[in-house]
């Protein structure tokens, strides 16, 4: 079975023996027959058998047998080597033992991977201990390294399945994680095992496991060379060797690195020598063997191994870094082994040889140093020249070299691997700089840089303890040049403080890491940085992920610790606050303005870096910055007109949480010393953030998440779809990845994200690997927990600004800029009221807020007025809160802000009002607005007033006690409003009778006149929402006539008397109306130029949605003058734009029907159950073409609903009500339609539609009766009633129902009722002949009903009734003759009518024209002898006329009613 040291194993047919073989046959093969043995078959093979080996110790592979065998030999020292039918001399051994390592790659791959871990440590055992043969060292360095790279690269390629997430092959991994120790020093000491080491084998970097996957520990390497004997040269010059053997020495071997200029990270434009290193390192590589060698002169002579050996890890690096060609490509394509190998090797070394606790930069030579150093130069340089090319090879390699770093700085002198980490920055970034599109490479850098900074001791290596104390910088940087003259110091800028706080020079020589992610931030962040914009997500995640792990460790618990480590990221601030601008707007959501911007748009571009304009800073510092709304896109376009590409939500949340991190943990002196440093314009800048933060951490409450947990299932099933579409290969994997790799698709934080996962768990948008859980819908208690988070998130957020808001007061209350950033202090302390706050920050909010106010009362009363009306608001929002300790809070906080008001000038108008006005905008626009809260809490605000000691002598008290009086009343009727919430009408009224009873103070009753135009706009009453702002616009005329008499602005009140008359009930003249000089009146905006702009230009839009567009002329005669004055062209052409539009739709809707304006109906309440509407008459304006059924349906169903629908009656008739016959227990509503009602004397001016529809304070509606008490009878027995109604006040007035006045009746006797109709009817013949375009259908109509025989009661009856004979009453001659000449008229306009009819039929109309003028010809024969009858008396001259007009006066019995 064994043949040549071999199993024979295969397909065998073996000759049978018929007896049994002697015993020693066994030695021979079948082949050989013994003599006097008999065969089958003559000795012929009979018998067919196949061998396999199933074998830990036979290879069956010749290459490797042969290679095992020499080595064994050497070991053994047995000579000459039997291989087969070979023999190998041991002359002949050298070449023997090169070719079968040469040839180990010609064998299968099976036995390679079963024997691999033998293999690879004879392999290393070559390396380390050469053989001596024949009393020559033999050094087999490179032939091994080449093998193991070549034999590595191959099980890489066929293994392809048995990665891990890294691309590491877990037969190699798990090689060096548990089989590869260094051969001892002599071969027969025992092997040291898991014993001797303590237990524990790992290198350095493996207790990293909390902050990086234990797997990651097994794969971060490459592997280089060992030195070569056949190459023996001398440096090319003594000047190079000196030159190298200082370069080296440059490297890291000064006491610290810090003095000698330490690392910094080259700026794009450098252009180091691409790799001198790796030049020396070669030079110097061939004229040396390895560094233990020592040639002992009596060893030479044996074969065998040299008890020496050579260092494994020195070996790898020195093989490494001279081979080349594909050999060099192969290891680079597996360096993570190399790499591993070589820090494994390291760590044994020092711990074998009890070197763990020397000094660092004793523990390895120099000589190896220099070969790191050119094996790490010559690796960066291929990632930055084949990036582009084998992008996945180079991401593999970028990441193994960063990991070994990683590991270096746990083993070898910190600074020496600074300085490696130094020139793979040089090389990147002088590639960088003449690339058009470096993201690739910027994201190759980021991984290099993050893995780097994974290392457990990172925040050790950044040297937080040392303070920065550099010699003075010789180029001072530019900020802190132009902050010595800022609006703050005076003094010489500290340059300490500004070095902490920037990424100075002696920053980043200090916190070398630390300066390197910031300074890869603040690079990619900025706005000018092209083709960057796909990483900002990328190296944001790095800081965030740094941040957290910070968070969660628990070395850095303590508060004094956590400062210090904060104290390394202290210039993030100024980098965030650099970035404003960018950041995703939070605010929007919240209020429709946008957040309000402490600075223009414009200065944040006019600074280059933090420079700032000393003009601007200035200008901001003297005078309060005015209110900017933000514009809408928060894309603000800068001065040279580019734009700045907004941050996602979830980056932008993901740095200002990086903010707030650093805010809450940084020392406050330092805070503070730097706040001080700060210009106006900065810190402004800093409160934005601040204010942003509020927003963006706002606790937005359970029904938020889950309605996320629903969109998140949507966005799941898209994954899904993505990755069918992968595996079913309309896209490939392969290629899914090199796009990825290439950075257009964002990854999530790799495995090396280093915060730990429950330091995510909040941050759900960000962890998108949570995501492919089965599971999708999250639970109800998840949801819950989420909420919780949130929550928590919130406050502490909410807090940290709140202790940053009081660092910013404390510094800035000794300058003298003071005023614009307390401003922005209180501005970020009110929106953080207004957002939904947890009851432990608000505490601590109110706390600061009363501490502000009474540090600082001026600023509230004096400069930051609107800031006053807001912080009454929130507070009074707060006093109806629900629970008991934000209601004290709220109210002590009120309390005090009228005392301060108070003592600063007896008397607290300004709060007084600003409470009042908060109430009434508080009542109107909030929903959930508990009064019951709001009187308990302003009962707690009178007891105060009552026990207050120092002010019981004042008026204070009293005053306090009215102020809660009126706020207990306008509570009052907003409860009625409450109630009344469904009855337009009706609320309306009140909140007109809460402006009525705020008529001495404008800035409420403004307030509740815009509340009112809000109503009417939403019930699409725009003509009533016009009159509401014309009200308001008025009123802010009649004060501002008192403030400013300037030409161009309205006198008052009178001069909008064309836009309605109604308008005069807003003048000032009642005797308790307050000057508007007085504090805290008129303060608002509105009663402003501005203000009343705004006012009328919403009125003019509100009057053009209504249709009323000769109104909208009449406001823009107001505003025209305004404009003028101002010389604004751009306005006033907007306006006559508008006109232009009102006038042309005037034009063409001419008729009117286009644009109906209203109906109206008389509404009367009878019963007591209505309360205050019981006997009240009222006139309603209901939209254009409204049926008197659909009023009636409305109010019916209304009042109905509210008293029961057995109670409610409508009365059907519009008789005069008599209040006895009614049944008390129920309610009556009578509803009647009626008409606009004009006297003669108006038609002149009431020409148009529009005329005839506006300001109209008279309507009429008719009842017909006869005397009996029928409604209707025969004609001359039929009377009519004309009731004229007249209202309080014109309609369109700012409500929809307005209260008869006055109410006046005629009645009409039978001929008067007469003479109406045939007047009525000659109008109609009238119009319908002369109108334009002509409408025959219409003409004909008309016609028919006027001379047709069929008609019953027509005209000829009425002539027969009232004209057959004279009457003889002479009372009634005038109406006689009146009648008379009616009829004269009547058959003229008949006429006409005919005749413009046959000119308009066709010929299949001749006939009926015919029938038409036949019966027209009939009715005049039968009128002719009525017509022609005329009343002689009537033409005598001897009556006076004035008793005609009496009798005629009298006659027609009027009655008035008042």
């Amino acid at each position: 079975m064994l043949q040549n040291g071999r199993l024979k194993t295969g397909q065998f047919c073996l000759p049978v023996s018929l007896e049994k073989p002697p015993q020693a046959y066994s030695v021979l093969s079948p082949e050989v027959p013994l003599p006097g043995m008999k065969w089958v078959d003559n000795h012929k093979g009979v018998f067919n058998v196949e061998v396999v080996a199933v074998s830990s110790i036979h290879t069956q592979d010749p290459y490797l047998d042969k290679f095992f065998a020499l080595v064994n030999a050497l070991d053994e020292h047995m000579f000459p080597v039997r291989i087969g039918d070979m023999r190998i001399m041991e002359n002949n051994l050298e070449n023997e033992l090169k070719s079968s390592i040469s040839a180990l790659n010609s064998s299968q791959l099976e036995p390679i991977v079963r024997f691999l871990h033998l293999l690879l440590d004879k392999l290393i055992l070559l390396v380390v201990r050469p053989p001596v043969i024949a009393g020559q060292i033999v050094n087999l360095g490179q032939a091994s390294f080449e093998a193991m790279a070549s034999i590595i690269n191959r099980l890489h390629k066929n293994l392809e399945g048995n990665h891990d997430q890294h691309g590491r092959n877990s037969l190699l991994a798990s090689y060096i994680y548990y089989v590869f120790r260094l051969p001892n020093s002599s071969p027969n000491s025992p092997s040291p095992g898991p014993g001797g080491l303590g237990g524990s084998v790992h290198y350095a970097t493996m207790a990293r496991s909390a902050v990086r996957p234990a797997s990651l520990n097994l794969n971060r390497s490459r592997s280089l060379s060992n030195s070569n004997p056949d190459i023996s040269g001398t440096p090319t010059s003594p000047d190079d060797e000196v030159r190298s053997i200082i370069g080296s020495k440059g490297l890291d071997r000064s006491n610290s690195w810090v003095n000698t200029g330490g690392p910094k990270a080259a700026p794009w434009g450098s252009n180091p020598s691409p790799s001198a290193e790796s030049t020396q390192a070669m030079d110097r590589s061939c004229n040396r063997m390895s560094s233990h060698t020592e040639t002992s002169s009596f060893l030479q002579t044996l074969t065998g191994r040299l008890p020496t050996k050579k260092l494994f890890h020195e070996e790898l690096a020195l093989q490494w870094v001279v081979c080349s060609g594909s050999v060099r490509e192969s290891a680079l394509q597996q360096a993570w082994f190399f790499f591993e190998l070589m820090v494994k090797s390291m760590v044994h070394h020092l711990y074998f040889n009890d070197k763990l606790d020397a000094p660092r930069k004793s523990r390895f030579p120099e000589r190896f140093m220099d070969d790191i150093a050119a094996l790490v130069s010559t690796i960066a340089s291929d990632v930055v020249s084949r990036f582009q090319k084998d992008t996945e090879m180079v991401e593999r390699l970028n990441t193994s070299l960063a990991f070994f770093l990683n590991d270096l700085l746990s083993v070898m002198d910190r600074g020496f691997v600074f300085t490696l980490v130094k020139s793979c920055y040089k090389q990147v970034s002088s590639k960088l700089y003449s690339l058009p599109n470096p993201s690739v490479l910027v994201s190759l850098r980021l991984d290099f840089l993050r893995i780097i900074c994974s290392h457990e001791h990172y925040v050790t290596l950044n040297l937080p303890c040392s303070l920065l104390t550099p010699p003075a910088s010789p180029s001072p940087s530019v900020s802190s040049a132009t902050s010595q003259s800022s609006g703050f110091s005076t003094n010489v800028q500290d340059q300490k403080i500004a070095n902490m706080f920037e990424l100075s020079l002696p920053f980043r020589q200090q916190h070398y890491l630390a300066g390197l992610v910031l300074t890869e931030l603040a690079v990619i962040l900025d706005p000018d940085a092209e083709g960057l914009f796909g990483l900002h997500k990328k190296v944001i995640n790095m800081v965030h992920n740094l941040l957290s792990s910070h968070d969660s460790d628990p070395r850095y618990s303590d508060p004094q610790i956590k400062a210090r480590v904060a104290m390394l990221y202290l210039p993030l601030i100024g980098i965030i606050m650099e970035t404003v601008p960018q950041l995703y707007d939070f605010t929007e959501t919240h209020n429709q303005r946008g957040r309000p911007m402490c600075i223009a748009p414009d200065d944040y571009d006019s600074e280059s870096g933090s420079m700032i304009s000393q003009t601007v800073a200035m200008a901001i510092a003297g005078t309060s910055v005015p209110q900017l709304t933000r514009p809408g896109s928060f894309l603000l376009t800068s001065t040279s007109g580019r734009q700045h590409t907004t941050f996602s939500a979830e980056s932008s949340r993901s740095l200002l949480i990086c903010l707030l991190w650093v805010l809450k943990n940084a020392d406050e002196t330092v805070l503070q010393k730097w706040f001080t440093d700060l210009s106006v314009l900065q810190l402004n800048r800093l409160l934005d953030l601040l204010y942003l933060c509020v927003s963006c951490f706002e606790y937005k409450g359970k029904k938020v998440f889950e309605r996320m947990n629903s969109l998140t299932f949507k966005k799941s099933k898209d994954m899904r779809a993505k990755l069918e579409e992968a595996i079913l290969g309309s896209i490939g994997a392969r290629q899914e990845m090199v796009r990825r790799s290439r950075g257009q698709l964002e990854r999530s934080p790799s495995g090396s994200a280093f915060g730990s996962q429950e330091n995510l768990r909040w941050r759900k948008d960000m962890t998108h690997w949570r995501q492919n859980t089965e599971k999708l819908d999250k639970s109800r208690a998840e949801i819950e927990h989420e909420a919780l988070i949130d929550g928590n998130l919130a406050t502490e957020a909410n807090l940290i600004i709140l202790d940053t808001l009081e660092i910013v007061v404390q510094t800035v209350s000794v300058t003298e800029s003071k005023e614009s950033i307390l401003g922005g202090v209180l501005k970020v302390l009110l929106h953080s009221m207004a957002c939904n706050q947890s009851a432990v920050y608000l505490q601590h909010c109110f706390a600061t807020q009363r501490a502000l106010v009474s540090k600082f009362p001026e600023l509230l009363f004096e400069e930051e007025t609107e800031q006053c009306a807001d912080l009454c608001l929130r507070l009074l929002r707060h006093c109806s809160s629900s629970i008991g300790t934000i209601r004290s809070h709220a109210s002590a906080s009120l309390y005090l802000l009228m005392r301060q008001n108070f003592e600063i000038g007896n008397n607290f108008a300004r709060v007084k009002m600003q409470v009042t006005m908060s109430l009434s905008s508080l009542v109107g626009t909030s929903q959930n607005f508990n009064e019951e809260f709001l009187r308990r809490s302003l009962k707690t605000i009178l007891t105060y007033a009552e026990e207050d000691l120092e002010l019981r002598e004042t008026t204070f008290p009293d005053q306090v006690q009215d102020l809660v009086f009126n706020l207990h009343m306008i509570l009052s009727d907003t409860v009625k409003m409450k109630e009344h919430q469904e009855d337009p009408e009706m609320l309306i009224d009140l909140m007109y009778r809460i402006a009525k009873g705020y008529q001495t103070s404008p800035d409420l009753r403004l307030t509740w006149l815009q509340n009112m135009a809000g109503k009417h706009s939403e019930r699409s009453n725009h003509a009533e929402a016009a009159q509401c702002l014309v009200h308001s616009a008025a009123l802010v005329a009649e004060y501002l006539s008192m403030l400013e008499d300037r030409k161009y602005l309205p006198v008052g009140c009178v001069t909008f008397q064309n836009i309605s008359s109604n308008v005069l009930e807003e003048s000032a003249v009642s005797d308790d109306v307050v000057s508007p000089d007085e504090e805290g009146i008129c303060s608002g905006k509105y009663f402003t130029e501005s203000g009343l702009v705004g006012l009328l230009e919403q009125a003019a839009a509100s009057f053009s949605m209504a249709g009323m567009y000769e109104a909208v002329n009449e406001v823009y005669k107001i505003l025209i003058p305004i404009h003028e004055a101002n010389r604004d062209a751009k306005k006033l052409s907007t306006i006559h734009g508008k006109l232009q539009e009102a006038f042309s739709k005037i034009v063409h809707q001419s008729t009117g029907w286009e644009r109906m304006f209203g109906t109206y109906f008389r509404v009367g309440f009878y019963g007591t159950k209505f309360g205050d509407l019981d006997e009240q008459e009222f006139v309603y304006k209901e939209p254009a073409i409204t049926k008197l059924a659909e009023i009636s349906h409305r109010l019916e169903g209304f009042y109905g609903e509210r008293f029961g629908e057995d109670v409610v009656e409508v009365i059907k008739d519009s008789n005069p009500v008599d209040k006895c016959k009614l049944d008390p227990n129920k309610a009556y509503i009578q509803i009647t339609y009626v008409e606009p009602f004009f006297d003669t004397y108006e038609m002149k001016d009431r020409i148009t539609y529009f005329d005839k529809n506006y300001n109209l304070r008279r309507f009429m509606y008719c009842t017909p009766f006869t005397l009996d008490g029928r409604a209707h009878g025969e004609l001359h027995e039929q009377f009519k009633r004309k009731t004229i109604l007249t209202t309080s006040h014109a309609f369109p007035y700012i409500k929809t129902r307005v209260n008869v006045t006055q109410k006046e009746e005629i009645i009409l006797t039978p001929i008067e009722v007469a003479i109406e109709d045939m007047q009525k009817k000659t109008q109609e013949l009238a119009f319908a002949t002369h109108q334009d375009p002509a409408d025959p259908k219409m003409l004909q109509m008309v016609l028919q009903g006027s001379v047709g025989t069929t008609v019953n009661q027509g005209p000829l009856e009425v002539a027969q009734v009232f004209l057959s004979e004279i009457p003889s009453d002479p009372k009634l001659f005038r109406h006689h003759n009146k009648l008379r000449l009616c009829f004269k008229d009547f058959t003229k306009r008949c006429e006409d009518a005919l005749r413009k009819n046959k000119s308009l039929i066709g010929p299949d109309q001749k006939e009926y024209q015919r029938e038409l003028e036949r019966n027209y010809h009939r009715l005049k024969e039968a009128l002719q002898p009525l017509i022609n009858r005329k009343i002689p008396q009537l033409y005598k001259a001897v009556l006076p006329v004035t008793c005609h007009r009496d009798s005629f006066s009298r006659m027609s019995l009027r009655k008035m009613d008042l």
